[in-house]
């Protein structure tokens, strides 16, 4: 543990930004995972919702600096390709 004030300060807000960046990362799956259910059930509507959902949360990750760029992309794409594989396979 620090022995500085400003230090043991530093280290009060660090847990308290990885506890909420953890809570956004965790938003981010369960959008990810609701669009794949949504896939699978063939709501058209309600998956094109959750895959703007998906698309705004990593968006606006990378903005708040939770999620690297090339991180979001990432995962935008997997979740198009994973969509369209099981659209495929109906």
């Amino acid at each position: 543990m620090a022995n500085i004030k400003s230090a043991k300060k530093r280290v009060l807000t660090a847990e308290r930004n990885r506890i909420k960046n953890v809570a956004f990362k965790t938003s981010i799956k369960t959008a990810l995972k609701k669009a794949l259910e949504l896939a699978t059930a063939g709501d058209k509507d309600a998956l094109d919702t959750a895959i703007s959902k998906a698309y705004q949360l990593c968006d606006k990750a990378v903005s708040k600096g939770i999620l690297h760029k090339n991180t979001a992309a990432r995962k935008k794409s997997r979740l198009v390709l994973a969509i369209k594989r099981l659209q495929e396979a109906k």
